[in-house]
Formats: C-alpha cells, sequence, structure tokens
C-alpha cells in the first residue's frame, strides 16, 4: 500500500503505523516482519515530514527521539520524500521514500 493507505487500514483497526522508539522496539518491528514471511524487507513505519520539511513526526502523535537514518538520510531526494520506510540497504536502516511508493506496512497499538 501508499504510506497514506497504509496508514488508513491501521486506523481502521484502531491502531497507527507503528512509531519506534527505541532500538529494542526496532528489532521488536523487524522480527514482526520476519515472523510475517517477509524476512528483512523494507516496510512503512508511521514516520513523515510531509506537514514541514525537516521536521518528522510520528503519525501516532507520540514525539520522535530514537532514530535510525542510513548515511546519507533523510535526503528528500528531487524534493518528494516524505515517508519512513524501515530495512533500507543492507543496513536495515531508515530511509525516506515516496508516500506514493508501494509497501508493506506495521500497524500497532497502545496497550
Amino acid at each position: 500500500m501508499t504510506w497514506a493507505d497504509a496508514e488508513k487500514n491501521c486506523l481502521s483497526m484502531g491502531a497507527n503505523l507503528a512509531s519506534v522508539h527505541n532500538e529494542y522496539e526496532y528489532h521488536q518491528v523487524q522480527n514482526l516482519i520476519a515472523a510475517a514471511g517477509h524476512g528483512p524487507k523494507k516496510a512503512w513505519i508511521g514516520g513523515s515530514d510531509a506537514e514541514q520539511e525537516k521536521t518528522w513526526l510520528w503519525s501516532d502523535g507520540s514525539p520522535m527521539i530514537y532514530t535510525n537514518w542510513c548515511r546519507g538520510q533523510p535526503d528528500n531526494w528531487k524534493d518528494n520524500q516524505h515517508c519512513l520506510q524501515m530495512n533500507y540497504s543492507d543496513a536495515k536502516c531508515w530511509d525516506d521514500m515516496w508516500c506514493t511508493h508501494w509497501n508493506p506496512s506495521v500497524c500497532a497499538k497502545k496497550a
């Protein structure tokens, strides 16, 4: 799905695209993707700077304190990359991507 469709899908289940607040949570989300049979595949999580360039926010409203950007990212390539995909490159880090790109996604619900 696109990032917006993925977030809408999460909202329909009372959740949001996953936010990641530390390295442990990042590995937990990676494990969920692997358990779903997708391996270390790229996936949407809830980060976006669509509201204001270079101000990254989580879709659930929590603060973005922890980051795991790949080297040289986010680069907003061609002035139009505003959504966060994880498991990018061999380093399995974060990359900003066009929000209209199709990726699997991970939802999370507050307990």
